[in-house]
């Protein structure tokens, strides 16, 4: 090892160099600095490690070490402090930061901007941005944070941020500062004595039958403290949220399904060595023949993914009415085949987990989407009681579903037991990819009928969805999509079937949208045709079918009340007609999962000695601000000033609500700590002070159990216990790129107007990737790039200017009338943007992404 010198942070530094080191390893390891975040390591493409060389802005996780000898380098810490002032108080007013990874990094690449430009307009910051992917905002926030910062440095004061808490308010997210300076730790950024580090040998190829697993020179490297593999494993190895399908070690003799496989684990004194033992692993194997085309997977003979199970995992279906006679009746009938791509959630913070021992208790440290569901199988797989292992939620990267599965958790937790050592390991890009499910693709064949007035009468749909080689929640997922066959509009007579069909494909599971997203394309596209065969346009269209109050749903629910996609319409309709090429498309998405399971949310409210609160819930905080919209609640029934109030997330308290999925996190969480704060209240109300309520403990619980199943034949079913609806419009400039995007969404109540534009923002922009440019392309269950650049991202230059109009239709069974808004936001997003483009060049398109089409070509340059 050699040594070497750099000015950091206008000091001098000395670094060890290893083979391989780059920038980003010296000062996260060596310098112990945490604002250069790993989320892309070592292809330099999403940002998250920018740092200042010599004046110019660099990833440095894609800079050699040794380059740097003898220059300066300069990271968010070494900012001065009216920098760090500056920065962190324009993104907490602007709400730009959301799960907050990406932040450090961009706010570094500000600085170098400014200090060239000190008055960048909104075009040149987004073009700054190129270098850098945020998935959760959408950039608008981000480049409204940037100017703020840029006019704050010239001499322009800031406003004050409104910490009343009022509901409505703009309360900034908690511990925002923090994330805008890189100061909040993910579980990366964490260290504990005595920590050892883990790697993965996943299976090389999709289906192999695993001969022998040699780990004998792997066990004599120096520095390996143990290798683990399927025969330490004392619990049960195979897992799932829903169906227990899923191992967390492939065994030898056994066959694996996919590339994610796990084979073995190796435990270091570091994760370099960790990883050149798993180098030194010879594995002996058998190449299988596998199965990647799910209609090809449901014909006799076909390669059977699971000897236990048919590779058809599940039949959704849903029957209403007479479909063959009102299509008969109907003035037209059209059949089409519509096409959706996989896509990768690309959440820039990897999976990590660490685990310890403490008091006899399994302390797993966790970034997933329920810590109770993370509890459950991790105890199960360690063949403990629940009450022996404690699972944190630690600051979470962004998810947007693709969390919901346990990763990684189960294996360092049993690596921690094995070695009586905390465990850390974090996960590649390439092996996040690998690992976790993606959004299903699915095949759908629509036949819909109108009558002469554009009146629809019938719709019949039939749906392939392709599970990849674990269930995940694909069931779930293909019977939300036949739930939303029918899109917001009343139709009484439908025949829709979805299949979820195994492959030897990377798993498939929950993303922002969870099956309605699909559907919503192939219906939108429907709409558009059945309109002009009528002779009528888009906006009139949807106009004449849209749902109201007394109106039914796919599932035959009929909508009692809160039903706003007619006022989301009105709220577009003159920007659709005064604009050339315009697409329209309308969306409804389930809050709640609804579909006969009981749902809950719960929370415990602690008053402290020093009179601050804490609310423990089981729902999880991945960016969205729920953490903040729940101290709101709380706020606006106990009068308690919000930044005396934090959120934990754990499983030391009784709240196990589940997972954080179907937009419901702030209906029921928000509806358990309203409960509570009212309990705390009485207290207040009758003359005791905060102080005099300290060890005081408050619940609150709210319990949604009256919906029924799909497969229920009731006359009056009610699958969910709420709806979101939007209208969005995609306008096109006259070359066929994207111009201005607005969305009126009905919302229910606004809680926080800044963070739910941001939701709705973040989404349209997953939207306009999904529909343009975004999508994972397997080759043989093997993607054909692991590279972030490869995934077709929109950077910040490529969204167009956006606008939210938010429609506020109170809904009884939220918090203060509120809805859920995670999903809806690009629910008919790839809709609206395929009937732009048709409008532009009249080409029909089926199939998703429309990389053919102009507006995608000027982003995929």
């Amino acid at each position: 090892m050699n040594a070497m010198k750099f000015t950091l942070n206008e000091k001098e530094f000395e670094a060890t160099l290893d083979d391989g080191i780059s920038l980003m390893d010296v000062l996260r390891e060596q310098a112990g600095l945490i604002s250069p975040k790993n989320g892309c390591a070592p292809q330099g493409s999403c940002g998250c490690c920018t740092v200042i060389v010599d004046g110019k802005a660099v990833s440095s996780c894609a800079v050699p070490a040794k380059n740097v000898q003898g220059k300066s380098v300069l990271t968010l810490e070494g900012f001065t402090e009216q920098e760090r002032d500056i920065f962190a108080k324009a993104f907490t007013l602007s709400a730009g930061s959301q799960c907050g990874f990406c932040t450090p990094g961009i706010v570094v690449r500000a600085k170098s901007l400014i200090q060239k430009n000190p008055t960048p307009s909104r075009e040149e910051i987004a073009v700054a941005l190129n270098n850098h992917i945020c998935r959760c905002t959408g950039f608008v926030k981000i480049v409204d944070a940037i100017d703020l910062a840029a006019k704050a440095l010239n001499g322009q004061p800031l406003p004050e941020a409104d910490y009343s808490g009022k509901i409505g308010s703009s309360l900034p997210r908690m511990d925002v500062e923090k994330f805008a300076l890189g100061e909040r730790p993910y579980i990366d950024d964490m260290t504990m004595p005595g920590m050892q580090y883990a790697a993965f040998l996943f299976s090389p190829h999709p289906r192999i039958k695993v001969e022998k697993i040699d780990t004998s020179a792997a066990e004599r490297l120096a520095g390996v403290a143990r290798i683990v593999t399927a025969k330490d494993v004392t619990g049960v190895r195979k897992q799932g949220t829903i169906y227990k399908d899923w191992p967390l070690f492939i065994a030898e003799g056994e066959i694996t399904h996919c590339i994610g496989d796990i084979l073995a684990a190796v435990v270091a004194s570091n994760e370099r060595t960790a990883r050149k033992g798993v180098e030194q692993i010879k594995l002996k194997y058998e190449m299988l023949p596998g199965i990647f085309d799910p209609e090809e997977a449901l014909k006799h003979g076909a390669v059977q993914v699971h000897a236990d199970h048919a590779n058809l995992l599940s039949d959704s279906v849903i029957r209403r009415g007479d479909v063959d006679s009102a299509l008969k009746a109907s003035a037209f009938v059209e059949t089409k085949t519509f096409e959706t791509q996989m896509i990768e959630h690309a959440f820039l913070e990897p999976e990590s987990s660490i685990a310890y021992l403490k008091d006899g208790i399994v302390e797993a440290l966790s970034q997933g989407q329920g810590v109770f569901d993370d509890r459950k199988q991790i105890a199960s797989f360690l063949n403990l009681p629940e009450e022996k292992v404690n699972v944190t939620l630690i600051t979470n990267g962004g998810a947007f579903g693709g969390k919901e599965d346990i990763s990684i958790q189960g294996q360092v937790a049993l690596m921690a037991i094995l070695t009586k050592t905390p465990v850390k390991a974090t996960l590649t890009r390439e092996e996040s990819i690998r690992l976790h499910p993606k959004r299903h693709p699915i095949k759908m064949t629509y036949t819909v009928g109108c009558d002469a007035d554009g009146k629809l009468t019938a719709v019949r749909a039939r749906m392939i969805g392709d599970k990849g080689a674990y269930a995940s929640v694909g069931t779930k997922v293909l019977e939300r999509a036949a739930g939303h066959a029918c899109g917001p509009y009343n139709i009484l007579h439908s025949d829709v079937e979805a299949l979820a069909v195994y492959t030897n494909n990377l798993p498939c599971g929950a993303m922002r949208g969870f099956g309605a997203n699909q559907a919503s394309f192939a219906m939108e596209g429907m709409m558009d045709i059945l309109a002009e065969k009528v002779g009528i346009d888009g906006w009139e269209m949807r106009w004449r079918n849209v749902v109201d109050v007394g109106d039914t749903f796919c599932t035959g629910q009929v909508f009692e009340r809160a039903v706003g996609i007619k006022k989301t319409l009105l709220a577009v309709k003159d920007i659709y007609y005064s604009s050339k090429y315009a697409g329209i498309g309308c969306g409804i998405k389930n809050v709640g999962i609804g579909n006969g399971m009981a749902e809950y949310g719960q929370a415990v409210v602690t008053v402290h000695p020093d009179e601050t609160i804490t609310i423990n819930t089981g729902f999880t905080e991945m960016g969205q601000g729920f953490c903040t919209v729940m101290i709101q609640f709380f706020s606006e029934v106990t009068g308690i000033d919000p930044r005396k109030v934090r959120v934990n997330i754990d499983t030391t308290e009784p709240t196990p609500c589940g997972m954080t999925t179907a937009s419901r996190a702030t209906v029921l969480g928000g509806r358990a700590v309203i409960k509570a704060g009212q309990e705390m209240k009485k207290d207040l109300d009758a003359g005791k002070t905060i102080s005099q309520l300290a060890g005081k403990k408050y619940f609150g619980e709210v319990v949604i159990d009256y919906t029924t199943a799909l497969e229920d034949k009731t006359k009056k079913p009610i699958t969910h216990m709420s709806f979101g609806f939007a209208t969005q419009v995609c306008i096109l400039d006259e070359q066929g790129k994207l111009k201005k995007f607005v969305a009126a969404h009905d919302v229910g109540k606004v809680i926080n107007k800044k963070l739910i534009e941001g939701q709705l923002e973040g989404s349209i922009h997953m939207g306009l990737g999904y529909a343009l440019t975004e999508e994972l392309k397997l080759k043989d269950g093997v993607p054909e790039s692991f590279k972030f650049r490869s995934l077709g991202i929109l950077r910040a230059k490529d969204m167009p200017e956006t606008e939210i109009i938010l429609i506020e239709e109170h809904e009884s069974e939220g918090p203060f009338g509120a809805k859920g808004v995670g999903e809806i936001g690009l629910v008919p997003t790839a809709g609206a943007v395929a009937g732009a483009l048709y409008k532009f060049d009249g080409i029909r398109r089926y199939k998703l992404p429309m990389r053919d089409s102009p507006a995608a070509k000027a982003i995929v340059k």
